[in-house]
């Protein structure tokens, strides 16, 4: 898609890729939001958008999110500040128009990427942090955790290293480009290790998101041998959190979840209903609750004796 002039331009293979995104609506709605190869103006904001499609039957729905892609599938983002003046958007590698690129083009924008988020900014980033992180850190007595996971510029290390700030390590988001998984047992001491985040999938429902990857952790990290499990089974779950009680991190700290997990009769039936949020989604509501009551869970003998018995044995009550 070509949106230099903010609308999108028929690209070679356009008929496949609109069939690829609404499937049987693809006719309805090439008649009704296109005209020769452009979203019609009806239909050229995400606003406008939401406006036209506001119900949540499954066809309103279909449509909505596909025109919605549509238009957040670009390369550029405009300035709002400086009109005519471009950056390129974040996770551009992952849009359709990327892959619509030659390979010339794809590495020609690769490198003006990672410039942009990676270098040109760095120092400004770097000089932002210690003008206003040491007073916030003056203020509280608290220890600090940063989360920095994903696009994050260069000098982060090296900020958070002379702060003292606790880097935040997830297994399923390792640090290296050069690793699938993080290895627990290579964790910096000065960081927070988890299974999971408020933010993504806990164990058992990330086992059943991409069977393709959860059969690679499960050979490559588990050493586990012959047939894949189609469930994340207890024990499954229990060599994983045990890896993280034996981390070098200085703090464990795992979702309920992924504790009650390690317990066939306790942890909630339905791994899909435990996810806390789901940051792609605006009005994704933060509706996951505890299935037991405290009272039940304190009641738990063998549960918690576990528990305790594997905090002991990794040596952090101490």
């Amino acid at each position: 898609f070509n949106v230099s002039d903010g609308k999108y331009v028929t690209p070679p293979t356009y008929p496949h890729v609109l069939e690829k995104i609404f499937g049987t609506y693809t006719e309805e709605v090439k008649e009704k939001c296109f005209k020769d190869g452009k979203l019609k103006p009806a239909y050229s904001t995400q606003r406008k958008v939401a406006a036209a499609f506001a119900g949540d039957g499954e066809k309103e729905t279909a449509i909505r999110e596909g025109l919605m892609n549509l238009l957040d599938d670009v390369l550029f983002v405009e300035d709002p500040r400086k009109k005519g003046s471009w950056h390129p958007r974040i996770g551009a590698q992952n849009t359709l128009s990327y892959g619509f690129l030659d390979e010339y083009r794809r590495n020609s924008f690769n490198r003006l990427y990672d410039d942009f988020f990676y270098r040109r900014h760095n120092s400004f980033w770097k000089d932002s942090a210690m003008a206003k992180l040491p007073e916030l850190l003056r203020s509280t007595g608290m220890l600090a955790c940063g989360e920095d996971l994903g696009m994050i510029p260069d000098c982060v290390p090296e900020v958070m290293d002379s702060l003292k700030i606790l880097s935040l390590e997830i297994q399923r988001m390792p640090k290296s480009i050069h690793e699938t998984f993080a290895n627990p047992a290579n964790y910096p001491y000065h960081s927070v290790c988890t299974t999971s985040t408020h933010d993504m999938n806990p164990l058992r429902a990330w086992w059943e998101e991409d069977r393709a990857v959860s059969a690679q952790f499960y050979r490559e990290v588990l050493g586990g041998q012959g047939d894949v499990p189609y469930f994340c089974e207890p024990w499954i779950c229990e060599k994983i959190v045990k890896q993280h009680l034996d981390s070098r991190a200085m703090l464990t700290v795992l979702p309920l979840q992924d504790w009650l997990s390690m317990d066939g009769e306790l942890r909630f039936g339905q791994p899909d209903k435990e996810r806390i949020n789901v940051p792609a989604i605006p009005r994704y509501y933060w509706r996951y609750r505890m299935h037991l009551s405290l009272e039940n869970l304190i009641g738990q003998e063998g549960f918690n004796g576990k528990v305790k018995t594997m905090i002991g044995a990794s040596e952090r009550s101490k």
